[in-house]
């Protein structure tokens, strides 16, 4: 088959699921995964049908790829995220130190290896694909690592040197200059943690910021492929004069960043738009510097591909005060509504919704309710939004509020345990702001996550939903440990502004075990004082790295978490929050007067969550009436189900993967297990215990006639062992 035939056989597979596309199964020998989400629409759906619910008890594995990392004792697990491409027989991924590989598709063997920082100080954190570009001999590999997007060569992981300054461009392009905002964004931190996607000889991508006081603007940027030069910008975060800059405080475009699209999109390529979900302005809890709706944060977004200009917006968070982003691309689907097809547009969110849009108009297909808001707790400084839209169908897919009935009852201790902190926290309504004495609620880290949703052509949406607690409790970042009076010294100060959005410093506030990002109190017992210094330097998993701030500020960072630093910052060259650069602009980065206690996921003492089960569900729910065809639980505690109990379902990230056979594999779970669901029921046909555990999001291809299953066993979360391969599966 010719290269050419095979590109138009995969375009066919993956275009409008309306079209029956299983009739291209008879002879078929080649079929792609060509992009992230396996096609433009994002659906995660494969017309593949050669394994199916009557023999996928027969998948094997058919070959395993080894990268090399995260199997060196004393090695710092990363974990793999990457969801891999296949083009024309070659699979292209990325290792958990962001290195760029192809492999052979049918066989895992390797064909080259490019590594991103040699010769550099490395920098570390998630890389969920890479995206493949081609014109005639011509063909790509792009792909972002630290503040860089790179251009290789497809066949030979060779830089393309036309592309940029030697293959590579600096990602910071675009976002604006010391001009515009008073600040150099050149000298913060910016990286990508999802892959762009292609339209015509555009990159058009997100990106991924700080969501702290250095948070830079997540403008929508559009790259030449050929030249790496920036074609088009839409600013996420208006500027004067543009529309929606009256949606926020005066000026606040010059000390808050954020509202950026970390989580990826997709394009629907006959209308020429690009479809995307953005994330909640910074700094996250806090919003008085931010005064109104902040358009265009937590929106999804409709863009001309050619232009960038705005086609149309939805709000899906109004000043947002939870971190509520929009955490996975949206999902382009056909569904029936009054008696006829529309092509619209289905978005999960993090706290368990699933909106869905007339694609053209923006328009919900389903009525939206604004509900209202308490606000009498309010932050000083802070005025939330009097309501918030809630979707009136498709019902919720994760739980919404917290009741005493919904307190775990695991073990009459645990009970205990949880009820103590339920009945000295703040309890009420859904959106309550955020205060000091501080309150459980749900959707921190979803409901939905970056997995995303797949959808099938009947126009049912799957999605793998969680049900966690999280412990928010706001604290005035301008006294010390709460203390009134006594002076920040310079390491709090740095801390504050870098570090504190995500790590709990206080005492009691969190335990290791319930820790999003790890607690910081006692870290000098954990690591000295050059290993903290080194992660700080390159960065881990989702901890980016600090190489933006001087080694002087890192080092009094790692003096204040090793409590050896008592120097008022006051009293210090680098008073306030400058972070060793030369003051430039007196409001950024921004010192918020509240900041949080770190996300806290709450869990009882010995480390189950707080509620009753299920705590992971998958769901099967048909768009065209907004009801569900089924909701069963994804995952187990194995030691739980020995003691006799039902699967409790787990917390998971990664997402979803169906096929025409009428199978769902996904990963996901703390159980290290990828499992195969029937559609039409939710029930389990097939599973398999990985290497490691597969946070990441399977895909499926052919190649000579036999159909692949595969997916990344990267491990590490969730306190697991590390994994450092991809694993495939066929028929035997």
């Amino acid at each position: 088959m010719t290269t050419r035939f095979s590109f138009a056989v995969s375009l066919l597979l993956s275009a409008a699921l309306s079209t029956p596309v299983c009739a291209f199964q008879e002879g078929l020998r080649d079929a792609d995964w060509p992009v992230y989400g396996g096609n433009n629409a994002g659906n995660r759906y494969s017309s593949l049908t050669q394994v199916n619910k009557e023999n996928v008890k027969k998948l094997q594995p058919a070959w395993t790829y080894d990268t090399g990392e995260n199997n060196k004792p004393g090695e710092r697990g990363m974990d793999i995220q990457c969801q891999p491409i296949v083009i024309d027989g070659i699979m292209y991924g990325t290792t958990p130190r962001l290195k760029v590989f192809a492999i052979e598709a049918a066989t895992g063997r390797e064909l080259w290896k490019f590594d991103p920082f040699e010769g550099k100080r490395p920098r570390f954190h998630p890389m969920r694909g890479v995206v493949y570009w081609a014109e005639g001999k011509d063909k790509r590999i792009l792909f972002t690592a630290g503040p860089s997007l790179f251009a290789l060569n497809a066949e030979t992981g060779k830089l393309v040197e036309t592309f940029g300054k030697n293959g590579e461009v600096d990602f910071h392009d675009g976002l604006g200059d010391k001009e515009t905002y008073g600040y150099d964004p050149y000298q913060f931190n910016i990286r990508n943690t999802t892959p762009g996607v292609i339209y015509k000889n555009l990159l058009i991508t997100g990106s991924s910021v700080s969501e702290g006081g250095d948070a830079l603007p997540g403008h929508i940027r559009a790259f030449d492929v050929r030249t790496g030069k920036v074609a088009w910008v839409f600013r996420t975060i208006p500027l004067p004069g543009e529309y929606g800059y009256d949606t926020w405080s005066k000026d606040s475009y010059k000390k808050l960043g954020g509202a950026n699209c970390w989580a990826g999109m997709v394009i629907d390529e006959k209308r020429g738009m690009v479809f995307l979900g953005t994330g909640s302005p910074s700094v996250d809890f806090y919003g008085g510097p931010r005064k109104g709706i902040n358009l265009f944060a937590n929106c999804v977004i409709a863009l001309d591909a050619r232009s960038g200009r705005r086609v149309w917006h939805y709000q899906t968070v109004h000043h947002d005060l939870w971190d509520r982003d929009i955490p996975c691309p949206p999902n382009l689907i056909r569904v029936r509504r009054n008696g006829r097809m529309v092509d619209a547009v289905a978005q999960a969110t993090k706290d368990g919704y699933i909106f869905i849009f007339d694609r053209d108009t923006g328009k919900p297909l389903f009525p939206v309710k604004e509900v209202p808001v308490p606000n009498a707790k309010a932050l000083p400084g802070d005025q939330p939004w009097p309501t918030q839209p809630v979707p009136v169908k498709p019902a919720p897919f994760a739980n919404q509020t917290l009741t005493e009935a919904d307190i775990t009852t695991r073990t009459p201790e645990a009970h205990a345990y949880v009820l103590d902190r339920f009945r000295n926290s703040n309890k009420g309504p859904k959106n309550q702001p955020p205060d000091t004495l501080g309150g459980l609620l749900y959707g921190i880290g979803g409901g939905a996550e970056w997995g995303g949703t797949a959808a099938d052509p009947q126009g049912v949406v799957y999605v793998n939903g969680n049900n966690m607690l999280w412990w928010l409790k706001m604290r005035d970042s301008r006294k010390s440990d709460g203390k009134q009076g006594q002076a920040l010294s310079r390491g709090q100060v740095l801390f504050n502004t870098n570090c504190a959005a995500c790590h709990a410093t206080e005492a009691g506030t969190a335990s290791a075990a319930t820790q999003a990002y790890p607690v910081l109190k006692d870290i000098g017992q954990r690591m000295n004082r050059e290993q903290i210094a080194a992660l700080l330097e390159t960065g881990r998993g989702r901890m980016p790295s600090f190489q933006h701030i001087s080694k002087e500020d890192r080092a009094a960072i790692v003096d204040f978490l090793l409590k050896v630093e008592n120097k008022p910052a006051a009293n210090d060259i680098h008073a306030q929050t400058q972070t060793g650069m030369a003051k430039t602009n007196a409001v950024f980065p921004h010192q918020p007067p509240y900041i949080n206690n770190g996300n806290v996921q709450f869990r009882d003492q010995d480390n189950y969550p707080a509620i009753k089960p299920p705590w992971g569900t998958l769901n099967a729910i048909d768009m065209n009436t907004g009801e569900y065809r089924w909701k069963v639980t994804l995952g187990e505690y194995p030691e739980l189900t020995r003691q006799g109990v039902p699967p409790t379902g787990t917390e998971n990230h990664g997402g979803p993967l169906v096929t025409a056979g009428g199978l769902l594999f996904i990963a996901a779970t703390y159980d290290e297990k990828l499992r195969a669901f029937d559609t039409e029921t939710g029930k389990v046909v097939w599973e398999y215990k990985l290497p490691a555990g597969g946070f990441a999001t399977p895909v499926t291809y052919m190649v000579n006639g036999k159909q692949y299953i595969a997916i990344a066993a990267g491990g590490t979360r969730y306190g697991l062992k590390p994994g450092g391969s991809y694993i495939a599966f066929a028929l035997p």
